[in-house]
Formats: structure tokens, C-alpha cells, sequence
């Protein structure tokens, strides 16, 4: 897949089809590129400048990022109710050894973990060597 042009250019290039007497097709056969990637480009920037309706490029970047929250919100509240569910069933209080113990029955990422129940990644695997040790 080729390189992105720059934002710079694709602006350009949407002037220069806005201004221009040319066909879209000329144009973007003269900027190298194709004529369905510059009429992308023209019905994108329309929509950013509110002429079209559809979703902006600041508003689709929004949406990544509270989807990205999301997905580590959600992880967070997994990784707690499993630590609960865990720890209610041994009955044991809180430390690295039985974090170690914990981790192994589940598939959620260790720093993650760790993280979100303030314990040290070091801690962690130590704790593992020293459990796997005794």
C-alpha cells in the first residue's frame, strides 16, 4: 500500500479541483494520483468545512479515542471483577504470590494487571519465581 500523501498536498489538491476549469480526471492524472482518491478527498473536505454531512475528521478522531478508552475501561473492570471473584474463592489477602497464582488462570495482560491492582510488574515476577520455587 502506497504512502499517504501529505495533508498539505491533499488540501492542495482540493483547491486546485475546487478552482480549476480541468475535469477531476485531469487533474488527478496531472497530481498523480487517482481520480476517485481526489474526488475522496473533495467530498472529505467538504464535509469538514460543513457543507456535506457525514462525520468530520475531528469528530472520527474523537470516536477512536473514547473507543480506545472504552476498551481499557472494559479491560480494567475485568481484570477487577476476576481479581474479586479469585481472592473471595481462596480467601486470601492481596500480594504478588497470589497474583502470580491468579495470573496464570486467566489471559489478561500482566502489566495491565498489575496496573490496575497498584502491584508492581517487579513484584509480579518475582513473586512468580519465588511461587514457582516453593
Amino acid at each position: 500500500m502506497p504512502r499517504p500523501h501529505p495533508p498539505e498536498f491533499r488540501r492542495r489538491a482540493v483547491e486546485l479541483a475546487r478552482q480549476h476549469a480541468k475535469p477531476v480526471a485531469e487533474l488527478a492524472r496531472d497530481l498523480g494520483i487517482s481520480e476517485s482518491c481526489l474526488r475522496n478527498w473533495m467530498a472529505k473536505a467538504d464535509i469538514d468545512e460543513g457543507r456535506g454531512e457525514g462525520t468530520t475528521s475531528e469528530e472520527r478522531g474523537e470516536l477512536v479515542e473514547l473507543r480506545r478508552k472504552l476498551r481499557v475501561a472494559e479491560l480494567e473492570i475485568e481484570i477487577l471483577r476476576r481479581a474479586a471473584a479469585y481472592f473471595a474463592r481462596e480467601n486470601v489477602l492481596q500480594n504478588d504470590v497470589h497474583l502470580h497464582r491468579a495470573r496464570h488462570c486467566c489471559d489478561l495482560p500482566v502489566a495491565t494487571c498489575c496496573r490496575v491492582m497498584k502491584v508492581s510488574t517487579s513484584g509480579f515476577y518475582v513473586a512468580g519465581a519465588a511461587g514457582e520455587r516453593s
